[in-house]
């Protein structure tokens, strides 16, 4: 009487039993705040050594615009998405833990399968970006206005991504500790992240346009213009950019491995080797839960990842053009969809028509976007090699 039970999670990150650190959702307690929202939201987030490049593309004044732009329309989507969170009741309906959850609660059928597709192939796209960190050389000439015009293309794509964190919204918006505040919490959380992304943006890409002018490389770490004095900082810089990676690859692989688990649990129940946990003692902690199919499936998948990355030196524009592909339906259509159906809005309603222009214009910037990848992988395949 009165102990506290120790909590013993299934896979899938359920309970077993009850205890103390269970909430009413039968869900681990959460104990996010609008700054731990925050500061998840900015690791995904924030990846801005191509904004310089980006910026030159653009030029001073169309650069800045579109940067301003994007995180206006991210902030919106992500209000949008964060009403959707709850199912029934706002403040006391069920919670929705993952992107794909929020889906087939507001929508269902046919949109929710099209939506796992996009869902799985942005989270995969987005983990090859992670890994990869080889430098891109510059190719020095006249640059025709063909070439400039793909280039501008990409730009903005590479802008929009470069807020773009929706596929992980939800799975942050998870962790907020009380359903009530969760969506009120989310957005401040939204508006903080999405301010000191757009002021870091702004530097780098303006730092580095000024350096460098149209010359201004995808990765100011490794210019490739002898910038390289004092070597100390730049070690310091790329070993922050490495730990920064670290945590934002942990943090945008989160839904993708529960998810996976949790299927493996529920198509072999009787399989210990997927579902049976061993308890190893650690002296002065807690025993260690170790399970050989999660141990063993996620250590392939990071391998196998980081193999394609290497693979191709241009996989980070591929990485690029799924990411722009799912821009739209992730961070646009479904958030609108969802937020229409769930409050009912009218068809042809004044709000009706302006969120769907909203999700039409984020439709124009993808197909751009994605023309303007494809032409850079194109002119990529001439002159790459594999590894």
């Amino acid at each position: 009487m009165g102990e506290n039970k120790v909590c013993d999670l299934s896979i899938d990150g359920y309970h077993q039993g009850s205890c103390e650190c269970i909430d009413d959702n039968d869900h681990l307690k959460r104990t996010g705040t609008v700054w731990t929202a925050s500061a998840h939201i900015i690791t995904v987030v924030i990846g801005s050594g191509v904004l310089s490049w980006a910026t030159a593309q653009l030029g001073w004044i169309a650069g800045p615009t579109v940067m301003f732009l994007f995180s206006f329309v991210t902030y919106y989507t992500s209000t949008l998405l964060a009403a959707c969170y709850c199912s029934g009741d706002p403040v006391n309906g069920k919670r929705n833990c993952t992107y794909m959850d929020v889906v087939r609660s507001n929508l269902g059928g046919d949109k929710f399968k099209v939506c796992g597709l996009v869902y799985s192939m942005n989270l995969f796209g987005g983990l090859i970006g992670y890994t990869v960190t080889s430098s891109m050389s510059m190719k020095i000439g006249t640059m025709t206005l063909r070439q400039k015009i793909w280039r501008s293309l990409q730009a903005v794509g590479i802008i929009a991504l470069a807020y773009s964190y929706s596929d992980v919204h939800i799975p942050i918006q998870d962790t907020i500790k009380t359903s009530s505040e969760a969506k009120t919490i989310m957005n401040k959380a939204a508006l903080i992240s999405i301010g000191v992304t757009t002021l870091l943006y702004m530097l780098l890409g303006f730092i580095g346009y000024a350096a460098f002018g149209d010359l201004s490389p995808e990765n100011l770490l490794t210019a490739g213009f002898g910038f390289c004095n004092p070597c100390w900082l730049i070690d310091i810089a790329n070993a922050a950019v490495v730990i920064h990676v670290i945590g934002a690859y942990r943090v945008y692989n989160q839904p993708l491995f529960p998810f996976v688990e949790k299927q493996a649990a529920e198509r072999f129940p009787d399989s210990e080797f997927i579902n049976k946990e061993i308890k190893v003692p650690i002296p002065g902690f807690r025993p260690y839960k170790l399970n050989f199919f999660r141990s063993v499936w996620r250590t392939i998948f990071v391998i196998l990842i980081t193999v394609i990355s290497i693979l191709l030196p241009f996989l980070n524009d591929i990485a690029d053009l799924l990411g722009t592909l799912g821009f739209w339906p992730l961070t646009a259509y479904f958030p609108v969809e969802m937020y229409i159906a769930r409050n009912k809005i009218p068809k042809w309603s004044r709000k009706w028509v302006c969120l769907q222009i909203l999700s039409f214009a984020c439709l124009i910037v993808t197909v751009a976007a994605a023309a303007g990848s494809i032409a850079g992988i194109v002119l990529d395949l001439k002159s790459s090699k594999p590894f």
